[in-house]
């Protein structure tokens, strides 16, 4: 075994730990995923790491907690990641300090049954258009992560500060999920949260930059993303409906992440 000590994962969230746009939408992958993977190959000789995940795409924080923590703690898990937030932010009136209360509580309970936790900052929205209007918000609700996990004894995934997801082309059409290439970039940060070593010591540089686009082009961008993500996404708050209403989540049951 190569410093990997934990034997049994659960991953709780929202559809950024589900792993939408990674793979097939009813089954898809996601950074959590392919941390459980990259943490089990480094279990060579050892049992291989059990991993479930009930993350649920719409989720906000409470029902994370609420819903999903006591089901995590009744799998009898040594490391759980615990990433939320992001869904309560882009709603009105949302308040930051309040999360981050509401997270602490959580945290706290997990390192009093000695599990380890991995939470998570928020991505910087300063690229988006339209959720850069929350990113005062996202940065005291960030700012909270880092004295919690202090606090607590918890790991920090820096999404925030990486610099190879700061890029469109490890982002999905919807401009809120990653591609499958940005959710190995934030497997491999994960890793390094946990201190484990990346794949490659470059894995957060960012990628060689592109041409901007014509004016044109990037406005007729924003017009289909508006049609096709942002007026959808609008109608689902008014009408009081989540993406993830009637889902249930993808892997509920710690199953070993090497078959046989």
């Amino acid at each position: 075994m190569t410093g990997v000590p934990w034997t049994r994962m659960v991953s709780t969230g929202d559809s950024f730990t589900e792993g939408l746009h990674d793979g097939d939408d009813d089954a898809p992958v996601g950074w959590a995923d392919r941390l459980a993977l990259h943490l089990d190959h480094r279990r060579e000789g050892a049992p291989p790491l059990e991993y479930a995940n009930l993350a649920i795409r719409g989720r906000l924080l409470g029902q994370i907690i609420d819903e999903q923590l006591p089901q995590a703690l009744s799998l009898g898990p040594d490391l759980v990641t615990l990433c939320g937030g992001g869904n309560d932010l882009l709603r009105p009136g949302a308040d930051p300090d309040a999360l981050a209360e509401r997270l602490e509580g959580a945290v706290a309970l997990l390192r009093s049954r000695g599990i380890d936790v991995l939470v998570q900052t928020l991505v910087d929205p300063r690229d988006s258009p339209v959720i850069r209007l929350q990113r005062p918000r996202y940065g005291i609700y960030n700012a909270s992560v880092w004295s919690i996990a202090q606090r607590h004894g918890a790991h920090v995934l820096d999404l925030w500060g990486m610099r190879s997801i700061r890029d469109w082309r490890m982002w999905a059409p919807d401009r809120i999920h990653l591609t499958p290439a940005g959710h190995e970039q934030v497997a491999q940060g994960a890793l390094v949260a946990l201190g484990c070593e990346p794949d490659t010591p470059d894995w957060d540089d960012p990628l060689a930059p592109l041409p901007l686009p014509p004016r044109t082009e990037w406005l007729r961008a924003n017009a289909r993303w508006a049609r096709e993500h942002g007026l959808p996404w609008v109608r689902r708050r008014l009408r009081g409906e989540s993406s993830g209403d009637g889902r249930l989540p993808k892997r509920p049951l710690p199953l070993p992440v090497r078959p046989g």
